[in-house]
C-alpha cells in the first residue's frame, strides 16, 4: 500500500487525493469527446461538469462546517481536510446541477448520456485511490491474489482493485454504446443498471457495513440499497417515454 506519494516532515501528498484529481481532469477531458457523440456543445458540457464538481465540493464543505461549527472554529484547516461528501451533499449537488442544466437549456438525457463514461472513469480512479491507501477492505480469502494489510497477515479480497478494473471496462463499454445509441437515455440507463449491479455484487466481497442501528441497514447494506435505487432509475429511464424526461429540463 502507498497511502502517500510524498511524505517529508509535515508535508504530506496523499495518493488518493492525487488520483482523485487526475480522475476528475480525465473525466472532464473525456466529456469533450462524449459531448460531440451526443451532439452537445463541448464547452457547455465542460462547464456543466465543472459546475457539478465545484458544487459537490462547496456544498459538502458547507454541510461539514454547519454540522461541526464548534470543531471548525477550533481547528478550521484540520476539519476541512476531512472527507465530507455525504448523501445529503450528493442530493443537494444533484438539485443544483438540475437547476444549472435547466438555466443553460441543456437536454437532460443527452447530458446524462454524455456524462456516463466520464463518471465511470472517475469511479475507476477513486477505486485505485482506495486501493493505494488500503481502504475499502475485503473479506478474508485464501486466493493467491489476496492482499495483506499490515499488521495483519490475513489475506483479504482486493475489492478496490476489483472495482477499478470493473469501472475501467465499463467506461470502454459505455463509450462504445454511446456511439451507437438509438435514443437519449440509453447510455445512462445502461450505466446505472451496470454500475448498480456490479456494486451490489461487490458488497459480497466487502466487509459488512459497521453501523447497523437502523432496521434498513440490517436488511441490506447501505451500498446495496443505493445499488438497487440505481437499477430502479435505470428501469424507469427505459420504460418512461424519452420525450417526457427530455422536456423535464
Amino acid at each position: 500500500m502507498h497511502p502517500y506519494l510524498l511524505h517529508s516532515g509535515h508535508l504530506l501528498l496523499p495518493t488518493f487525493g492525487v488520483l482523485a484529481a487526475l480522475g476528475l481532469m480525465a473525466a472532464l477531458s473525456l466529456s469533450l469527446r462524449t459531448a460531440a457523440l451526443v451532439g452537445l456543445n463541448s464547452d457547455s458540457l465542460w462547464n456543466a461538469g465543472l459546475f457539478t464538481l465545484l458544487s459537490a465540493f462547496a456544498l459538502s464543505r458547507i454541510l461539514l462546517i454547519a454540522t461541526n461549527l464548534h470543531n471548525f472554529l477550533a481547528y478550521p484547516i484540520l476539519l476541512l481536510t476531512v472527507p465530507s461528501l455525504t448523501s445529503t451533499g450528493i442530493l443537494l449537488t444533484l438539485l443544483a446541477t438540475l437547476l444549472y442544466l435547466r438555466i443553460r437549456n441543456l437536454p437532460l438525457l443527452d447530458t446524462l448520456d454524455a456524462w456516463s463514461p466520464p463518471a465511470s472513469l472517475i469511479w475507476a480512479f477513486l477505486a485505485l485511490g482506495h486501493f493505494s491507501e488500503g481502504s475499502d477492505a475485503g473479506l478474508p480469502t485464501t486466493l493467491s491474489w489476496g492482499l495483506r494489510i499490515p499488521p495483519s497477515h490475513t489475506r483479504l479480497h482486493a475489492v478496490a482493485l476489483y472495482a477499478a478494473i470493473i469501472a475501467a471496462i465499463l467506461t470502454l463499454l459505455l463509450l462504445r454504446q454511446l456511439k451507437h445509441r438509438r435514443q437519449p437515455g440509453e447510455t445512462v440507463a445502461l450505466a446505472l443498471a451496470s454500475a448498480g449491479t456490479l456494486q451490489f455484487l461487490l458488497t459480497f466481497f466487502r466487509q459488512p457495513y459497521p453501523y447497523t442501528t437502523s432496521t434498513l441497514y440490517t436488511a441490506l447494506d447501505p451500498i446495496q440499497w443505493i445499488s438497487l435505487g440505481m437499477i430502479v432509475v435505470a428501469v424507469v429511464l427505459v420504460l418512461l417515454p424519452g420525450k417526457l424526461v427530455t422536456h423535464a429540463v
